[in-house]
């Protein structure tokens, strides 16, 4: 794929290409040979070219989407109309995008159009930021770029899933360990993401007397955090922030639990706008259980969690309802649950990753190089006792990042495979969980405004942020 070496390089092959126009940004005048001869080289120089066209090229795909419609976007005003009651039974999937991103993107892109379905969120998790070496100006610009080549119009959903507090650096250095969070989010906000899911669950304390003493530090950081992003949302979209009540893997959570964590929450936050759903445990684990072989263990899904939880939320509190993570892995006849016990979102991810590592058309001695290359770097993280086919499976995403741009530079019929076999995941999993033909619903509620200003997301780009290696789903 041809990349662009410089800013100037890349405007001068917008204005040869006659497929944009400059009239105060960048506007797509011929969307049609825009999508077929100059996105996928924009798309590569917005990831792997050096920083100045780099950089300059995501702008160029930031506005070019804003100039066919696609924006950036709160689902907020959505998840509260569901908290009133005025809209449900359906399960908003959001989508970890790790491997092969433009092209897994651009098939839930496509599944998305055929099925009109607009409740749709594309998120990325913290760990995930570091592993895969995505930063959220590239991972936006990239899967805004797949909304473009895929003819999608309309509100478009980024979401910064799991800004996670590690319990060992809270201990060790707590102010650094916030400030990374806080440093994260407010790299994320100028990039699009009007999504964030603050997961300070690491830090219950389940040796504490009572439940609000157990929940105390997760509600009350997490109280700051929303805080913090209240502070600097734009005026125009207020974000949707999520909370997280039990730590993915551990104990199953209750209505109990999450009364007690948002009584403190709520003290803590004051009166503004607070949290629009919770992140709950139900018996999933991100990744799944991996069996000796490798393969991925049938796990039980406590649905009545989900179920009363959703309930006392928006009842009680007026919020979207309850959250399931870990999810992707899942036996398919469990997804037709979630909306008929009131999940209001549900977290997908590793499954697709596993779809590009295993998919036929993924070349054989490309996926020997990289477990021998887990053998090597990722070693010490080999539990005692486990098989080296639980091994690679539970580290091959460590591999993500390393060999990022060999993945995306795969053969075109090797991508094009690849890409059909995700398209039809996603095509089951919008059906399923019945986001088919939720466009209009989406577009009653939800009002995208311009709050795009590349001189913050520049500034974003150069503000990094501490890696942390916390698991994702």
């Amino acid at each position: 794929m041809n990349l662009y070496s410089t800013a100037t390089e890349l405007r001068e092959a917008l204005l040869l290409s006659r497929t944009v126009r400059f009239d105060g940004g960048v506007v797509v005048t011929d969307p049609v040979r825009f999508r077929a001869e100059m996105l996928d080289a924009l798309v590569w120089t917005a990831v792997f070219a050096p920083s100045d066209a780099r950089d300059a090229a995501r702008h160029a795909i930031r506005e070019a989407a804003e100039s066919l419609g696609i924006l950036p976007a709160s689902i907020l005003l959505l998840y509260k109309a569901r908290g009133r009651g005025e809209v449900g039974g359906f399960t908003v999937p959001a989508i970890n995008v790790r491997m092969l991103s433009y092209d897994t993107a651009r098939a839930a892109m496509a599944a998305a159009r055929k099925l009109d379905a607009g409740a749709v969120i594309f998120e990325i998790a913290r760990s995930e930021m570091g592993y895969t070496d995505q930063r959220p100006a590239e991972y936006a610009a990239v899967l805004l770029a797949a909304a473009i080549r895929e003819s999608w119009t309309g509100p478009f959903f980024l979401q910064g899933d799991h800004f996670q507090t590690n319990p060992k650096k809270m201990k060790e250095k707590p102010d650094a360990e916030i400030r990374a969070i806080e440093t994260l989010i407010e790299e994320s906000i100028p990039a699009g993401f009007f999504q964030i899911d603050i997961d300070t669950s690491t830090l219950v304390d389940l040796s504490k007397p009572t439940l609000e003493a157990q929940q105390d530090v997760n509600a009350t950081l997490c109280a700051r955090f929303t805080k913090f992003i209240r502070e600097r949302q734009p005026k125009e979209m207020p974000i949707s922030v999520g909370g997280e009540i039990g730590e993915v893997g551990k104990e199953n959570s209750t209505p109990e639990e999450f009364r007690a964590y948002m009584n403190v929450y709520k003290k803590a936050l004051g009166g503004i706008e607070g949290i629009a759903k919770v992140s709950v445990q139900t018996g999933s684990s991100h990744g799944g259980v991996v069996a000796p072989d490798g393969s991925v263990e049938r796990v039980a899904i406590d649905f009545n969690v989900i179920k009363s939880i959703s309930k006392v939320a928006r009842e009680e509190y007026g919020m979207a309802g309850a959250v399931q993570h870990g999810a992707s892995t899942l036996p398919p006849e469990y997804f037709g649950h979630f909306p008929d016990n009131d999940c209001a979102e549900i977290h997908l991810a590793t499954d697709f990753m596993n779809t590009v590592y295993d998919h036929p058309a993924f070349p054989d001695p490309m996926r020997r190089e990289i477990e021998r290359w887990l053998d090597t770097n990722a070693a010490e993280e080999r539990k005692k006792g486990e098989t080296q086919a639980q091994f690679l499976y539970r580290t091959r995403k460590k591999a993500i990042g390393p060999y990022k741009e060999r993945v995306w530079n795969l053969p075109m019929g090797a991508r094009e495979s690849i890409r059909e076999t995700l398209e039809e995941k996603f095509h089951f999993l919008f059906k399923t969980l019945r986001v088919d033909g939720s466009r209009a619903m989406v577009t009653k509620y939800v009002k995208p405004a311009r709050v795009y200003s590349a001189e913050a997301v520049a500034a974003g780009a150069r503000s990094g942020f501490v890696r942390d290696d916390q698991a994702g789903d």
